[in-house]
């Protein structure tokens, strides 16, 4: 077992995380758990808190520990294990709040990718033009190099749903978000033409809510709902004004599932929405 010299990664906090609640669920303290695997509780604690780097074998060994029967969450578990791999992310960690890198490792993990936005256009949407026009608008302002980072940064981003094999996405935006004027009228209209052009891929889905629909749940933040392998390992981020906030509780997950759906279920259907958008870019 080998010493983390660096901080944890995401998935290295949710791989102690879940082995923690796997220990909990078995009613075992960390000084017991660790009495049995035959190692001192510091060692327990500091696998759960993501410090220490754990083979595949010791997850294998600590969930039979745990009594866990569930072969496709210990094997998920297992696939989450070993040293801290850089992932491109890593090169911005100096430029950029933690918070905001992030958000990266956890869109190249996750296998499915549903987005909802009320008055803001889905980051890995954006137009470049549209990136550098809503960071010209930040409080307080940021400087001219800060914009360019946080736009390259975002930009790249955007890679996970291109390449051989991109990444299922649905967006669900509200027409609010369509009509807000970040940039002036032609940034608007190449930001909406490019939605157009991004809906055409068979892997993304958009879907948006008209004005008029008053039966959609309330969500005054962006939310992006990250599937795991298996749900148990699923993520909800939430882009709030003090960065991203993370949750994994399956009541969490259950919630914003719920969320999703209903307003999945208020939302114009793909042809409709497409149909819609392109009558807004129009009008401009």
């Amino acid at each position: 077992m080998v010493r983390v010299k660096v901080p944890p990664t995401a998935r290295q906090r949710r791989l102690g995380a879940e082995l923690r609640r796997l220990r909990e669920r078995a009613d075992l303290s960390a000084t017991r758990a660790g009495e049995l695997f035959g190692a001192p509780q510091s060692r327990i604690s500091n696998i759960e808190a993501g410090n220490y780097a754990v083979s595949a074998d010791r997850v294998r060994a600590l969930a039979r520990l745990y009594e866990c029967s569930d072969d496709a969450l210990v094997q998920a578990l297992a696939a989450m294990t070993g040293g801290r791999t850089r992932g491109w992310w890593d090169e911005y960690r100096e430029l950029l709040p933690s918070t905001l890198v992030e958000v990266a490792e956890f869109e190249h993990e996750a296998t499915v990718l549903r987005v909802a936005v009320l008055v803001a256009m889905p980051g890995l949407l954006q137009s470049a033009e549209h990136v550098r026009a809503s960071y010209s608008q930040s409080v307080p302002a940021l400087r001219p190099f800060e914009i360019e980072h946080r736009t390259a940064f975002r930009i790249r981003r955007q890679g996970v749903l291109h390449g051989d094999a991109p990444l299922p996405y649905t967006a669900i935006i509200h027409e609010a978000a369509l009509r807000m004027g970040i940039g002036g009228r032609d940034v608007v209209r190449a930001q909406l033409r490019h939605l157009l052009d991004m809906g055409e891929h068979e892997h993304i889905t958009i879907q948006v809510i008209p004005f008029g629909r008053a039966d959609f749940p309330s969500a005054g933040q962006p939310i992006t709902y990250a599937c795991g392998p298996v749900p148990q390992l699923d993520t909800v981020l939430l882009d709030t004004d003090h960065g991203c906030q993370v949750l994994h509780a399956e009541a969490q997950l259950t919630r914003y599932r719920e969320v999703l759906d209903r307003m999945q279920r208020c939302a114009l259907d793909p042809a409709e929405s497409r149909d819609f958008i392109n009558q807004i870019a129009k009008s401009l």
